[in-house]
């Protein structure tokens, strides 16, 4: 990359113009298939991860749903070692199974398989750290009032861990938009493909520096809503608690009250 290269890419108004161009013809596709691609594999990610974190978070030998030790390894054992693996390599290694469920190893579509291999290991360690920061006293209470293990995870657990499990869904959904840009190397299309195709490999800079700066763009706007609905909920739910206190230490006093010779 010379300077003058560079700098007439930056700043020529005929580079330029011929990056406009182009913008008008690429970047609409370029952006959806971005957006489709992230979407789609945070979501497959979610339906992996999650019921995988609550068998790891709950799947201790004194836990609410006890697993065989050999299975809990084994389930441990693969998340780790899928993590362990760069997204380049996990990604042509996981090429073959896109072949087999899509069809195909090009495209956009074809990089939602290796996206999910490498996402949702992820998602199922924060859902078990999610899950295993609730309180073991509500999961006590929940049991001493005859509840099953399923009600627990769907009634007590999830609920009180949604919070985080939003603010998670939105690392998620970031990481995976920069996984998906990377893709691009190997024809996944969108926003990578675009910054790789036109702006390196053609020596367009303009187009490499604008799909940069709209990717930093939409993990801003990711992670604000994210976070907004992350802090939303949390007070939803302090409401809630402290209303259930309340309601509870009133009841207290009307019983205390009844009782001749209360204080």
């Amino acid at each position: 990359m010379s300077f003058d290269l560079l700098a007439y890419s930056l700043f020529s108004a005929e580079a330029w113009t011929e990056a406009w161009d182009i913008f008008l013809t690429e970047f609409p596709l370029a952006l959806w298939e971005t957006l489709y691609v992230t979407v789609l594999s945070t979501l497959f990610a979610f339906l992996i991860g999650l019921p995988l974190g609550v068998l790891l978070a709950c799947g201790d030998k004194n836990g609410i749903l006890p697993l065989p030790r050999w299975l809990k390894v084994l389930l441990g054992f693969l998340v780790n070692v899928l993590r362990s693996v760069p997204f380049i390599i996990l990604m042509i290694i996981v090429l073959p199974l896109s072949r087999v469920i899509v069809g195909t190893t090009v495209g956009t579509t074809a990089m939602i398989v290796p996206l999910v291999a490498a996402a949702f290991p992820f998602v199922a360690r924060i859902v078990e750290s999610s899950i295993r920061e609730v309180s073991p006293n509500l999961v006590e209470a929940a049991e001493s009032m005859g509840a099953t293990p399923l009600q627990i995870v769907f009634k007590v657990l999830l609920p009180e861990s949604f919070p985080s499990l939003i603010s998670n869904l939105t690392l998620t959904l970031t990481n995976v938009l920069g996984y998906s840009a990377m893709s691009g190397t190997i024809g996944g299309g969108g926003l990578g493909s675009m910054a790789l195709m036109l702006g390196y490999q053609r020596r367009m800079y303009n187009i490499m520096y604008v799909s940069v700066v709209v990717l930093v763009i939409l993990v801003q706007i990711f992670q604000s809503i994210g976070t907004h609905l992350a802090v939303r909920m949390d007070k939803r739910l302090t409401k809630e608690s402290r209303g259930a206190g309340r309601r509870s230490a009133k009841q207290k006093v009307k019983s205390e009250k009844r009782i001749p010779g209360a204080m």
